[in-house]
């Protein structure tokens, strides 16, 4: 499955067509979850999205003043039932984490119980499935017609759609559609790279590239301030109180966008030149209780790059291999392997007093993260989750197949 997302062009019509389904979604969310917190206090089975289908079904023949939703027939049933199922899903999360939790496990990403969708936290969104038909600068959506599209040519034409979902973000309309399509078979890279994300710079490669970490919510804080000081000062419910808001949301849209654009380019740039790549497993969650580094980490958005660097890498036919947590690539040395003691933040420089070796931190981090690439046996054929969780003093769970080594020549595996 592979999504592609880009702007829309709307004019009023579809605007206020967009809001009525994207309202829709909202109530039958916070609908579903009234009536699963009835339930619990009642201590019955949770109702699923099934049984929530069929009682909206019902509710939609009776009258607005008997309680009933006929407004609903104006809008798409599948954004009230594609929201009740997002409801399931979240409540599968919540126990899920709680089941975990109790199991002892952890280092686990906190899920919370599923909260009420407020309008005033933003418009939110909704999804469509059926007949979804895309050309090179429109888009047909059921119940809403032919969109139009900002970027052309963007959107596959020759592939199935399974569904489309419409969201809004700073006054934005923008479209995602979900695909099937088969394993991407393009070029895949060369080389065996290793790379170290951080604050100064977004990420250091093991051969010296140098990827500069925009610092977009850095550069944008004194606009931000004076814009949040804006909306503070206007009378709560006034138009110009919702014109300021709207002038802070097109602020914080922004930096998303000069973030999202600089992490975009240097992970397509790695995937193309990467077959091995070696990463850190980053515990982001817990780097960011250190709250004199919070915000730059957050600016810098780790997770979000270790993310798009994962998938496209395999999307172009490479390998990712991830150190162990406690994994020292910055205080070993990547010429005689010593592992210092301590190593400050401040210390820019890794300096070995064994070897006498002088060398930027980055640089030192992302050339022992590829040297744990390469000899972690990922390019054996066969087994690949060996190589997955492979990484110097660090105890491995599956020990690799003794199989066949790859071709040198073929690229694409063994012979």
């Amino acid at each position: 499955m592979k999504s592609y997302r880009t702007e829309l062009d709307l004019n009023d019509r579809q605007v206020t067509a967009c809001l009525q389904h994207a309202g829709a979604a909202r109530w039958a969310y916070n609908w579903g979850l009234k009536r699963k917190n009835e339930a619990r206090q009642l201590k019955q089975k949770y109702p699923t999205a099934i049984d929530f289908h069929k009682e909206l079904n019902a509710l939609k023949q009776v009258s607005k003043d008997a309680g009933g939703v006929p407004w609903m027939y104006e809008v798409s049933k599948c954004s009230a039932q594609q929201a009740l199922r997002n409801l399931d899903a979240a409540f599968d999360r919540f126990f899920a984490y709680c089941k975990a939790k109790k199991a002892g496990k952890k280092h686990l990403r906190r899920v919370g119980y599923p909260k009420f969708k407020s309008r005033n936290r933003g418009v939110g969104s909704f999804t469509l499935t059926g007949a979804i038909h895309v050309t090179e600068r429109t888009i047909q959506l059921p119940r809403l017609g032919v969109l139009r599209l900002k970027e052309h040519n963007y959107f596959p034409t020759g592939t199935m759609i399974t569904a489309a979902t419409v969201s809004e973000r700073a006054g934005r309309w923008f479209v995602a559609i979900r695909t099937d399509e088969t394993q991407f078979a393009g070029t895949t890279g060369t080389e065996t790279l290793g790379v170290d994300v951080g604050i100064k710079h977004l990420a250091v490669l093991s051969d010296g590239t140098v990827f500069e970490n925009p610092r977009a919510l850095k550069q944008a804080t004194s606009r931000l301030r004076m814009l949040q000081k804006s909306v503070s000062r206007k009378v709560k419910g006034s138009s110009n109180r919702r014109k300021a808001k709207v002038r802070l949301a097109h602020q914080h849209y922004r930096v998303s966008c000069v973030r999202n654009d600089a992490i975009s380019k240097a992970t397509s740039a790695i995937a193309t030149r990467a077959r091995i790549l070696g990463i850190e497993s980053l515990n982001v969650a817990g780097m960011m209780k250190n709250h004199c580094l919070a915000r730059s980490l957050a600016d810098a958005s780790l997770a979000e790059f270790h993310r798009q660097l994962e998938y496209k890498v395999k999307w172009a036919g490479g390998i990712i291999v991830k150190a162990d947590r406690w994994f020292a690539s910055s205080k070993t040395c990547s010429k005689c392997g010593v592992v210092k003691d301590t190593l400050l933040l401040s210390e820019r420089v890794f300096r070995c007093e064994a070897c006498g070796l002088e060398i930027d931190r980055d640089l030192n981090a992302a050339i022992n993260l590829r040297n744990m690439a390469a000899s972690s046996g990922a390019t054996a054929c066969g087994d690949s989750s060996s190589g997955l969780k492979v990484a110097p003093r660090a105890v491995q769970t599956k020990l690799p197949s003794m199989k066949q080594e790859p071709n040198t020549n073929q690229l694409g595996g063994c012979p």
